[in-house]
């Protein structure tokens, strides 16, 4: 295992769970070294069957565990502000998930420590920017072959919002990943977001406005318009549609098994975003791996981190007061030029 890289696991839930399995049977080049989570119990039962890990319920004892060189990050988002500064304390590369911190306050804070070491060792866990038809999508308009982009049309669906899920995380848990694909997509950053709200659906939990209709605003006078419905009860969908002055592309139509019988077709539709997005992670933390091992970052930074988190602060304030409401973004680090 010597010439492995030996990656920290913090947080055993539903998505550290399935990072340990990815570092430990589909990516190369890495090993689970060490795993932490208040519920030590849940940390065992990921890592069973996998020797050489240990299993700790303090963060700061798994990072100074034998053979650590790099974290990932898979706890809960308020969790994450310590866990990334303590990583880069001790100089370790961070892949940390979505969202860098909660509030862009942290994630500043976030950005303004790596600025002062010097260089990059935050990757946000951003994974669309890995998906194939994202990233074809991605070739098309950086080619110029569309002419320029005017609109992004973007649909989020979920089966079903989690217990606890609120008003806000429409826009700071959901649509978090349309405001960094959007980013990544265009080129451009988005300045003004507005909020649109129909009559709630019936299967909305009470109190939760869903759905709903967000609407960006870029720095070279594009659109972003996103129906987010986090109660769709059908299925987990993820569509974006590039209009440009020559034409359309369009992403995240199903290409899944269709079953004929005598009752008819059926598609198949992903349930969720582990199902959907498999292949991304696996691209992603094996992206995060290979730079890692070669000394250098190279997906998400913690600046898109940051920005993220400010946009969708800004789309918040917009659910609240239903007017137009700018983003206003502390000036970008040299170090994230």
């Amino acid at each position: 295992m010597s010439g492995l890289l030996g990656v920290a696991v913090l947080g055993a839930g539903h998505m550290g769970a399935d990072h340990v399995r990815r570092l430990d049977r589909t990516v190369s080049g890495a090993r689970v070294a060490a795993v932490a989570d208040p519920d030590t119990d849940r940390a065992k039962e990921a890592v069973a069957g996998i020797d050489g890990v240990s299993v700790h319920a303090d963060v700061a004892a798994a990072l100074d565990a034998p053979g650590v060189g790099a974290v990932l990050i898979a706890s809960p988002g308020p969790a994450h502000e310590e866990a990334v500064l303590a990583a880069l304390g001790r100089g370790l590369p961070v892949l940390c998930e979505k969202p860098l911190t909660p509030e862009s306050a942290g994630a500043l804070r976030v950005v303004e420590a790596e600025a002062r070491l010097g260089r990059r060792l935050t990757q946000v866990g951003f994974m669309r920017r890995y998906d194939a038809e994202y990233l074809r999508l991605k070739s098309l308009l950086d080619s110029g072959r569309l002419g320029r982009p005017l609109m992004l049309h973007c649909t989020h669906r979920n089966v079903a919002s989690p217990p606890g899920f609120t008003t806000a995380m429409l826009i700071n848990s959901s649509v978090s990943h349309e405001i960094d694909a959007a980013r990544w997509l265009l080129g451009q950053e988005l300045t003004a977001v507005t909020v649109l709200r129909p009559r709630p659906s019936s299967g909305a939990p009470e109190g939760l406005g869903d759905p709903q209709l967000v609407l960006f605003e870029t720095s070279e006078g594009a659109l972003v318009d996103v129906e987010v419905f986090v109660n769709c009860g059908f299925g987990y969908q993820v569509r974006c549609e590039a209009v440009c002055e020559a034409g359309s592309a369009r992403i995240g139509d199903e290409h899944t098994m269709v079953v004929t019988d005598a009752g008819g077709a059926r598609e198949d539709v992903a349930r969720d975003y582990l199902v959907r997005f498999a292949d991304a992670y696996d691209r992603e933390v094996q992206a995060w791996v290979d730079a890692t091992r070669e000394g250098r970052v190279a997906g998400p930074s913690a600046w898109d981190g940051y920005a993220a988190a400010v946009v969708a602060e800004a789309g918040v304030r917009a659910q609240e007061s239903g007017a137009r409401t700018a983003v206003e973004a502390a000036p970008r680090p040299g170090l994230y030029a």
